[in-house]
């Protein structure tokens, strides 16, 4: 079975993640969505929203788990034995960042990190733009998908 996990805050769920977690689901028998838990962290969205909104989004596909961790990715890869972590790339900085994480993770383990770019029409939205725009009360409602757009 080719199991992957897509880790993140998703602080929220965005369309950004929305297309990455559609198409990756084309590529993996099961995917695994790892909300990690960083207690230094001050998220706008609790844990138990972030899970919601998830679940809800993906509730009629099968092959996508929700699930929270902490501590390394690859450790929680290997708890559940996961071969891969999917991740996207927006732009070239994203990619720099990325590439040297998954580096490291590969140092560590032997998890294969792959990329997806970003479909064109998403690549500018991240969830810290979501929360500023809904901290100055902006219309988001075409950054997220409609199960985050319900809870404001």
């Amino acid at each position: 079975m080719r199991r992957a996990i897509f880790p993140g805050s998703f602080d929220p769920l965005t369309l950004g993640h929305y297309d990455i977690i559609k198409r990756g689901i084309t590529l993996f028998d099961e995917l695994v969505i790892a909300i990690g838990i960083n207690a230094d962290k001050k998220y706008m969205f609790s844990l138990e929203e972030r899970v919601k909104f998830i679940k809800e989004a993906f509730k009629d596909e099968p092959k996508i788990k929700v699930v929270t961790y902490k501590g390394l990715t690859v450790d929680f890869c290997k708890k559940i034995n996961a071969d891969f972590i999917l991740r996207g790339l927006r732009n070239p900085a994203d990619f720099e960042f990325e590439k040297a994480i998954a580096h490291t993770n590969r140092k560590l383990s032997e998890i294969e990190t792959v990329f997806l770019l970003t479909s064109s029409g998403k690549s500018y939205i991240s969830s810290s733009i979501v929360r500023d725009v809904i901290r100055n009360g902006g219309d988001y409602t075409g950054l997220v998908p409609d199960t985050v757009v319900a809870k404001q």
